[in-house]
Order: C-alpha cells, then sequence, then structure tokens
C-alpha cells in the first residue's frame, strides 16, 4: 500500500479534461487528419515508405498486398491489418483518388460499392506520382522518428514534390473536428505555385485565375463559382454539385432517353440507380419507362428510357431534385500545421507547401 506521503490527490473533473484532450490530440496528430506538408495521415504515408523501403516502385514488380500488409503493420502501423488494406485499396481506386498513389493488380472495388478483394489474391506497387513523393528521401532531406517500439526509424513526413493535399484532397474524422479537403488538377495546383513563387503578393482573386475550383476524379458538373471562392477565402464552403446528363434520340423507335455519363463525387451507382428505380416505383417520377446500367470499361453509361409523351428536361429536373444526381461536397480545409490542427485557406496551403519544400 501506498504511504500517505506518496499519495496524490487529484481533481477528477481535472483529470478527465486533461486524459480526454491527451486522448483527442492523439486521435488528431496520429490517425485522422493529414500534414498540411505532404497530404498524408500517418498510415497512408507508413503504406508509402514500407511499400518504397521494399523496393515496390512503378518500374518494379508487383508484390502480393498482404507482403505489403504485413510490412506496416510489423514495422510501423500496429493496428489491425484490415485497417492498412482499405488504406491502400482506397489509394489504388481511381473513382476515390484525383491521381492514385497506388497502382493496383486486381479486383479494387467498383464505384458500386463493390468490396475489394481479399489481399492474398492482389498485387500492388507504387504509382509513378507516389514515386514523387518520396523522392530524395534518403539524402536527408526530411526529419525522421522512431516507430512504436523504438526499434526502427520512419519519416515524419515525406518530401513530397508537388501539393498532394490539395492534388488529391482528404477525409477524416477526428475528435470534435473533421477535415474535407476536395481534390484539384494537378497542372492548375502547378500553376498558381508557379504565380505565387512569382509573386509573393498574389492575392487570392488573381490565384483563382490559375485554379479555378476542384477536379474530381468522377466528373460531373460544379454549380457556380461563388461557393467555390468563399471555401477558398475562408477555408469552409459547401459545393453543389451535379450528374453530367444528355438528352439522345434512339433512331429506330424515335423515343427519347436521358444518358448519365458522369455522376457526383462518392456517389455509389448502384445505389443512384435503386433510387431512380424506387421513384418510378413509387410513381413520383412517371415519365420513365426504362433504366438500365450500360457502364464498361470504356466509362459510364446509365440508360434512363422515356415514355413518348415524357418532357425530357422535366424528368430531368426531377432527376436531380430527387435523387444524389444533384448533391453537395462540405469543405473544411483542416490539417495539421506544426502538431497542431488549422482550417487554411487556398493560399495558405499552397504557402506551407512552398516554405516545406525550401
Amino acid at each position: 500500500m501506498l504511504s500517505e506521503q506518496n499519495k496524490v490527490s487529484v481533481n477528477i473533473e481535472d483529470e478527465m479534461r486533461k486524459s480526454y484532450m491527451d486522448y483527442a490530440m492523439s486521435v488528431i496528430v496520429g490517425r485522422a487528419l493529414p500534414d498540411v506538408r505532404d497530404g498524408l495521415k500517418p498510415v497512408h504515408r507508413r503504406v508509402l515508405f514500407a511499400m518504397n523501403e521494399l523496393n515496390n516502385d512503378y518500374n518494379k514488380p508487383y508484390k502480393k498486398s498482404a507482403r505489403v500488409v504485413g510490412d506496416v503493420i510489423g514495422k510501423y502501423h500496429p493496428h489491425g491489418d484490415s485497417a492498412v488494406y482499405d488504406t491502400i485499396v482506397r489509394m489504388a481506386q481511381d473513382f476515390s483518388m484525383r491521381h492514385p498513389l497506388v497502382d493496383g493488380q486486381g479486383n479494387f472495388g467498383s464505384v458500386d460499392g463493390d468490396s475489394a478483394a481479399a489481399m492474398r489474391y492482389t498485387e500492388v506497387r507504387m504509382d509513378r506520382l507516389a514515386h514523387e513523393l518520396l523522392n530524395d528521401i534518403d539524402k536527408e532531406t526530411v526529419e525522421f522518428g522512431p516507430n512504436y517500439d523504438d526499434s526502427l526509424e520512419e519519416p515524419l513526413v515525406l518530401p513530397c514534390k508537388y501539393p498532394n493535399l490539395l492534388v488529391n484532397g482528404s477525409e477524416g474524422i477526428a475528435v470534435g473536428m473533421a477535415t474535407k479537403i476536395p481534390p484539384h488538377n494537378l497542372g492548375e495546383i502547378i500553376d498558381g505555385l508557379i504565380a505565387i513563387i512569382n509573386n509573393p503578393k498574389l492575392e487570392v482573386e488573381e490565384l483563382l485565375e490559375h485554379i479555378s475550383g476542384p477536379d474530381f476524379p468522377t466528373g460531373g458538373f460544379i454549380m457556380g463559382r461563388d461557393s467555390i471562392h468563399q471555401a477558398y477565402r475562408t477555408g469552409r464552403g459547401i459545393i453543389p454539385m451535379r450528374a453530367k446528363a444528355m438528352v439522345e434520340q434512339n433512331s429506330r423507335t424515335s423515343r427519347e432517353s436521358i444518358i448519365v455519363t458522369e455522376i457526383p463525387f462518392q456517389v455509389n451507382k448502384a445505389r443512384l440507380i435503386e433510387k431512380i428505380a424506387d421513384l418510378v416505383r413509387d410513381k413520383k417520377i412517371e415519365g420513365i419507362s426504362d433504366l438500365r446500367d450500360e457502364s464498361d470499361r470504356d466509362g459510364m453509361r446509365i440508360v434512363i428510357e422515356l415514355k413518348r409523351d415524357s418532357i425530357p428536361q422535366v424528368v430531368l429536373n426531377q432527376l436531380y431534385k430527387m435523387t444524389p444526381m444533384h448533391s453537395s461536397f462540405g469543405i473544411i480545409m483542416l490539417a495539421i500545421v506544426k502538431g497542431q490542427p488549422q482550417i487554411l485557406t487556398l493560399r495558405e496551403v499552397l504557402d506551407h507547401f512552398i516554405d516545406h519544400r525550401k
């Protein structure tokens, strides 16, 4: 038993507050939010570093996903293998990432929400752009720290030749806060960087001449520019998105169809089709005679056949109103800056990247 002189009285409310804050910051910094410099959360950084250590580069043969997962959880990330594999899968999906960082071979899921094959069946290697995130890491360009058991060292940030936080975006939920950064066009982001380097006093309005807005991997339209400008100026905003659809006429039957070729980011195609079918069955939309998915490896194609007396624009407006063909993307540009979470403007994100590369 402790002697009276070794006992320390602690107010339970103070201890709960301190312990919860310690836990919250651990989740925020160590798991849920990306670093502003390389745009990666720790698990993504560890996956790419482990692949680099395995020489699993874009110009080398593929390796079994299970091999990479084993190295990551054994050396750097002592958590469940499913969490690491899910990270690898997402980095290989061209409908989730504007520029995939993992080149996958096998079934890595689909925009319909299908799951990827088990890690023992799929193979991976780094994509070319992932190689550019790690280039020069062996030249003492970034700081390293001990891994979870002090047996190895891992990078605390990657050298990162381009602003990955903006190019691929990021999404995560921490304790009491969340981040949701949309992906952008790589060429536009580089043009914006060059403009800032040439003119350090560049205003946000001038920067927007180079960066027109987010560039989502599934395509679609962004409705209006005011919401984009607000998000870039303040770090917060809501962007309305709409599917790309056109009206085609069948030369044989003379019937018209609505053809959907692009859908809003993060919309599940199979659930969208199911939603349209439910609306037709419940007679909330009455101008549709047939619905089918003709998507293939060449691209997306949802065919919505119309009844002879239907007005295509009326049906299309109903689809936008009642289905995820019209949805929104809420932007919160939150990232870790010098160990602390901060909401950043577009200019601030680019400035932090330039400082990192210096």
